[in-house]
């Protein structure tokens, strides 16, 4: 296989294999190697999920014949150009077989520049028409612009039209989380009294409640803008279909807007509410982040952490209100630096998502941190990847934001008392973890750096420490109050019973 790996996909910029060898598939990671190609040997299966990294899109072709389409669609989707994840499940004597046809078509996928797709031009002129008719409009920015590299033709349209914009949890970043027309810090509230929303690569699902009532206007119509033509519709049906490359349709509502001199104003009854909102919102979190008690709350840790991070640096994070909270307080400046849990909300993943950016990050000689911000409970699904880490002196800065269970856990004093009761798997809550596990010591054990906790002060030694190390990882293990919660929400509905 080797003399197929070398000839086929060095060329294509396939720098980096990840994933658990055993037989009879030693021999292509082996071939990988002498190939040129690197190989990074993860420890959980989820984790190699890390070569989505590279390309959100992944598949199991089930057969040699399928394998042509899925590598042409990891390569149309890749997020940094190169070819995406195809996992193929082979039988030994199959090896050579599959590397053969991989390899082949990496080389018919890769080879000729993808077309780019441009919308329908009366649906471009039926689209401004919608947002012109507007009385709350919205832009929905979702991970498909930045797949697209939209960023720059977004900005200017966002900015000429005069519209406010959420991004999705993956959309961090196409437009920097601090701009003036970012409202994030009220999206329910943007959600739920829309009247058009133009929905920029994003997909109709859980994320994005489905786009139905409760939390959307039972009314509101929808602009969806998507490369794939099976996306259209999901759940909803747009007003307006725009199928195409998302930077290129972006140029053209941008073009439109330009001819016809049309923006939103600013001195509207829906920009004010929505600045309301975000001022009151923004008062709850500060009031609940200047907090001195401890054990601290989220939203203490994730301030002090915000006002440390490098605002260039790569955020991977996965959890439950870790994830939620730290996705409306750490900020994200640069387009394609947020990884998390994503469409389908998978726990387990974030670890092998840091350990590929590192590897990135590596080559390319950028110099950009890459920090993982994970729940105990989500650290605890692939934690051994942080000897992975170590193996290879990958930098990277793990901060297990520790409230000693699922979404909630008991302090040390309660689990003792629970112990003297009885059996604990009959007693324990399902939810609770054992109280202030010592996550630091594992990453110590390996080597890295590991660091225990408990107040502001030590959080920001802590983490300054680790940001400065290039040599090694570090993991701090942020022991927080086991009852800490989300803020209160605004909407009954919003509540997790009703999730």
């Amino acid at each position: 296989p080797s003399a197929g790996l070398e000839v086929c996909v060095s060329p294509q910029r396939v720098d980096y294999m990840f994933g658990i060898v055993g037989v009879p598939v030693i021999e292509v990671a082996m071939a990988a190697q002498a190939a040129g190609i690197r190989y990074v040997g993860m420890r959980n299966e989820q984790a190699v999920e890390a070569c989505r990294l590279y390309s959100k899109f992944s598949a199991r072709p089930s057969s040699l014949e399928a394998i042509p389409s899925v590598i042409e669609k990891a390569v149309r989707s890749s997020m940094y150009g190169r070819p995406g994840a195809c996992y193929v499940d082979i039988a030994g004597d199959m090896v050579n077989a599959t590397v053969e046809t991989i390899c082949t078509n990496l080389v018919v996928s890769c080879c000729p520049p993808p077309p780019v797709a441009l919308a329908d031009h009366g649906a471009i002129t039926e689209a401004v028409s919608v947002l012109k008719a507007a009385k709350r409009p919205i832009v929905i920015v979702g991970k498909g612009a930045a797949h697209g590299r939209a960023e720059n033709a977004l900005r200017e349209f966002v900015e000429m039209a005069g519209l406010p914009f959420l991004p999705t949890p993956m959309g961090k970043g196409v437009l920097p989380d601090d701009h003036a027309n970012c409202v994030a810090a009220a999206r329910s509230r943007a959600l739920l009294q829309a009247d058009v929303v133009l929905l920029l690569g994003a997909r109709l699902n859980w994320i994005l409640h489905f786009g139905l009532p409760p939390r959307f206007d039972p009314d509101v119509k929808f602009i969806q803008v998507d490369l794939c033509p099976e996306e259209m519709g999901n759940n909803v049906r747009p007003c307006v279909a725009l199928l195409g490359d998302i930077n290129a349709v972006v140029t053209q509502l941008l073009e439109c807007v330009r001819k016809e001199g049309w923006n939103y104003p600013t001195e509207t009854e829906w920009w004010s509410t929505l600045k309301d909102k975000i001022t009151a919102n923004a008062k709850i979190s500060k009031a609940l982040a200047v907090q001195s008690a401890l054990p601290m709350n989220y939203y203490t840790v994730f301030h002090h952490v915000s006002q440390l991070l490098p605002r260039d640096c790569i955020i991977v994070s996965e959890g439950a209100n870790t994830m939620d909270i730290g996705r409306t307080m750490l900020n994200n400046y640069l387009p394609r630096h947020r990884l998390d849990a994503g469409t389908f909300g998978t726990m387990g993943v974030g670890l092998g998502f840091a350990i590929a950016a590192a590897v990135v990050e590596r080559t390319e000689n950028k110099g950009r941190r890459v920090v993982c911000v994970e729940g105990d409970s989500a650290f605890g699904f692939s934690g051994m990847e942080v000897e992975t880490m170590c193996r290879y002196n990958l930098p990277v800065v793990i901060i297990v934001v520790n409230n000693n269970g699922i979404y909630s856990g008991v302090d040390p004093g309660t689990w003792r008392e629970m112990a003297k009761m009885g059996d604990l798997t009959s007693i324990a809550p399902p939810v609770s973890l054992l109280p202030e596990a010592r996550y630091d010591e594992i990453m110590t054990a390996f080597g890295g750096r590991g660091f225990l906790v408990r107040t502001v002060e030590e959080l920001h030694s802590s983490l300054q420490l680790s940001l400065s190390d290039w040599e090694r990882p570090s993991l701090l293990n942020v022991l927080i109050d086991p009852s800490s919660d989300r803020k209160q929400q605004e909407f009954p509905w919003l509540t997790r019973s009703n999730l």
